[in-house]
């Protein structure tokens, strides 16, 4: 796999992963193949630039890299294995456990089978949605098993470096068990929230800011492939369920005997505000550990809040500012003004800067919320 002797991928199935994937190998120097049961989505990933369509003379590939839904994967990854006996077989289920399981079930030679879980996506599926630098800075989980080949996860390692991602390795229980939780919870939770928005009248929903919107993003993701997710990985995702409907059935019963009025001393059952605070302090606790930037938790970061036009290009002109203050950009949040012809750019920096960066953006005619 060398820059004059580029690797020879195929890549069987061109969804959104897999004609993104396609891409980004294609840029990276790979000689890449399609293969999808739809002839429409073989033409258009061909179409994206991910790659040539698979035909029956082609060079057999060295790497076999298997994007098909779910609950068929195990099933595909097994008869690549079977086609092409040299190859190395991966592919980027977001379940680990039941892929391994169903790959061994059918007697394949398991040692070229490594699998792999890029920690990327979007909310719309397809390859008319896939993105070439959909991979860069993203987490791709590397899952070999017992009898895996070294060379097998060599060259699956590679692949997901060449695309830009960061590289972790972990076996299909440890994987599964973390994904329940960091990746499966949100959706459901996402979706639940989300949910309940159905039966509020438009007055009610008008209301609805930036909390709502960031907490429900993602439940506009693709039920079907969610159904097979969720399936594929039932056991991991019921025991963190399992722990979410213990901590809510407590702070039912807390919010239960603090009755109409927290401040009515006859329902306000001793403990109960105990309960609420602990919940939100947990809260606290989890998101401070989440991962940012360069793996700097959130809370290293301070938002400095500029009112921006809703205007072309307003949003830019923020940025340009932003970057000839001398000031590095971290996370940016946009909240947009209900019913109004503005939005509020939330500019995450280091605390060091946020007065500096204040100062910069007023002389340069922003308006800078306190």
């Amino acid at each position: 796999m060398t820059p004059t002797s580029p690797a020879r991928v195929l890549i069987r199935g061109t969804g959104l992963i897999g004609t993104s994937l396609g891409i980004a190998l294609t840029r990276a120097g790979y000689h890449v193949t399609l293969s999808d049961p739809s002839p429409t989505a073989e033409r258009l990933a061909r179409d994206l630039r991910a790659g040539t369509i698979a035909r029956a003379h082609d060079e057999p590939p060295g790497l076999v890299v298997v994007a098909a839904p779910p609950d068929v994967v195990a099933e595909v990854v097994a008869d690549s294995l079977g086609r092409w006996p040299q190859a190395t077989v991966t592919d980027v289920a977001s379940v680990k456990g039941a892929v391994l399981q169903g790959v061994c079930a059918r007697g394949a030679d398991a040692a070229r089978y490594v699998g792999g879980h890029p920690m990327a996506g979007r909310e719309r599926s397809g390859a008319g949605h896939a993105r070439g630098d959909l991979f860069e800075g993203r987490a791709w989980v590397v899952v070999p098993h017992a009898d895996s080949a070294a060379a097998a996860l060599e060259a699956v390692t590679r692949c997901a470096r060449d695309v830009g991602s960061v590289v972790s390795v972990m076996d299909a229980e440890t994987h599964d068990a973390a994904v329940a939780t960091v990746s499966h919870l949100p959706q459901v939770v996402a979706s639940l929230v989300a949910a309940q928005l159905r039966s509020l009248d438009e007055g009610a929903l008008s209301l609805a800011g930036q909390g709502v919107r960031d907490v429900t993003r993602i439940a506009a993701s693709d039920a079907r492939l969610w159904t097979q997710i969720l399936a594929g990985n039932a056991e991991a995702v019921l025991d963190v369920l399992g722990r979410v409907h213990t901590d809510l059935g407590e702070l039912l019963t807390a919010l239960g005997g603090l009755g109409g009025s927290a401040s009515t001393a006859d329902h306000d059952a001793v403990g109960s505000l105990e309960v609420v605070n602990r919940m939100i302090t947990h809260g606290n606790v989890g998101h401070a550990r989440i991962p940012g930037k360069h793996g700097a938790a959130p809370a290293a970061y301070a938002p400095v809040t500029a009112v921006v036009p809703d205007t072309p290009g307003a949003l830019a002109r923020l940025l340009t500012d932003v970057g000839e203050a001398g000031v590095n950009l971290e996370d940016l949040r946009i909240d947009h003004g209900l019913g109004q012809p503005f939005g509020l750019a939330e500019i995450m920096v280091v605390p060091a800067a946020v007065e500096r960066l204040q100062q910069a953006l007023a002389e340069r005619g922003w308006r800078v919320l306190d």
